[in-house]
């Protein structure tokens, strides 16, 4: 019973800490699947463009200019109507554009700098979930009122001004607008809410003195494990620094790594330390049974039988503490699942994220009953070799 708790326990562990761990992972890499493009084409280049002499004569020629200065010109994607014609023409993709800019927001005496991003509100809400996050307005307004602006709620907060007021708009290149609040958004991303405001694409070109020039393309694809192919595709073609979503959030997949590894450490020392009970206790039993065995074996019972029935032993011990351990697994996930807590910020949640996933279940059995298994072969063998004549006369 010592033995099939330590497994059970150890099945326990693995399948709720497993069940929490992933179902954190998988919440966060939905959300960001859901609320982040898929692929995004940036105004920028990925390398430096090489010099002209590196150009004509080489990287190793003994030529070399001096005092070069590259063009001074305005970012942005410039020409991005081809770019957007070919990227219409794949299967099955919703695309975005967007100039970002910086400004300056006047309310009374308040002022707040404020990152503004300009979109054209029929494709944005085809990428990203912006509209749901709304508390109050819609998208739509930014095309029904005259300079519409929506405000992250944060940011609307500092400014202490709300639905329908009017303000000041200034933007690094010194064009004023008169800007009317038309919506407020809550993301729960602090860092956007306290800073970020959303107007037409037109009207940020216009502060930014960037006629038909954009600072992103965004798109959503129907298979978002495609990302990695499409952006290194696009990239070629067209020499902007494109990303995946994959790229952009390789910091966030490596600290899943890290988590997998700890819990898989974690959960593998317990069943390291269920395996050596098992393997304590069937040599227990082998010591204490070592005249049956001798029995056995002077009624013709070959070393392989008598190995066998301590292997057995060991499978029945990590079977049944498998089975007890779903039981176990199942009980403290739901129990987890039924934690209730408040959390703000960048997760807004009321509850632990549980994956429920019969893969688990799988995994720690196969785990356990090779683990007892193990467990149980060095002393079956030892039981296998023991000399019947030796045991009989009393000398072992």
């Amino acid at each position: 019973m010592v033995s099939v708790g330590g497994v059970a326990m150890g099945v326990g562990f693995f399948i709720a800490l497993a069940s929490l761990m992933q179902g954190f992972q998988s919440y966060f890499l939905s959300t960001v699947v859901d609320v982040a493009p898929h692929v995004t084409i940036m105004d920028e280049y990925r390398t430096p463009r090489a010099q002209p002499g590196s150009v004509i004569y080489g990287e190793e020629a003994a030529v070399r200019i001096r005092g070069l200065r590259p063009k001074d010109e305005r970012r942005g994607i410039r020409g991005y109507q081809g770019i957007l014609d070919h990227v219409h023409r794949l299967p099955d993709v919703a695309v975005s554009t967007s100039l970002t800019g910086q400004v300056f927001l006047r309310f009374g005496t308040a002022e707040r700098p404020a990152s503004v991003l300009g979109i054209v509100p029929d494709e944005e809400r085809r990428i990203t979930r912006m509209e749901q996050d709304l508390e109050a307005g819609s998208l739509d307004s930014l095309q029904t009122a005259p300079n519409g602006i929506i405000l992250g709620k944060g940011l609307a907060d500092k400014l202490g001004v709300s639905m329908n007021d009017s303000m000041m708009a200034v933007s690094a290149r010194g064009i004023l607008m008169r800007v009317k609040v038309v919506g407020l958004l809550n993301t729960g991303i602090t860092a956007v809410d306290n800073s970020r405001a959303y107007m037409l694409l037109k009207k940020v070109q216009i502060l930014e003195e960037k006629p038909n020039r954009i600072s992103q393309i965004n798109l959503r694809l129907a298979n978002p494990d495609d990302a990695p192919a499409v952006a290194a595709g696009l990239e070629r073609q067209f020499l902007w620094r494109t990303e995946s979503w994959q790229e952009a959030n390789a910091g966030i997949f490596g600290v899943f790594v890290i988590q997998n590894i700890i819990m898989y450490s974690t959960t593998s020392a317990i069943m390291i330390v269920a395996a050596f009970g098992i393997f304590n206790i069937i040599s227990t039993i082998i010591h204490e049974k070592a005249k049956d065995i001798a029995i056995l074996k002077s009624l013709g019972f070959r070393e392989n039988d008598i190995r066998t029935i301590f292997v057995w032993q060991g499978l029945v011990v990590g079977t049944v503490g498998a089975v007890l351990g779903w039981g176990l697994g199942y009980t403290f996930s739901s129990a987890l699942a039924s934690v209730r807590l408040k959390i703000g910020g960048e997760i807004r949640t009321d509850h632990l994220f549980i994956l429920w996933s019969v893969w688990h279940y799988v995994i720690a059995a196969v785990f356990s009953v090779t683990a007892a298994l193990l467990a149980s072969w060095l002393p079956a063998r030892k039981a296998a070799r023991v000399n019947p004549v030796e045991i009989i006369r009393g000398v072992a």
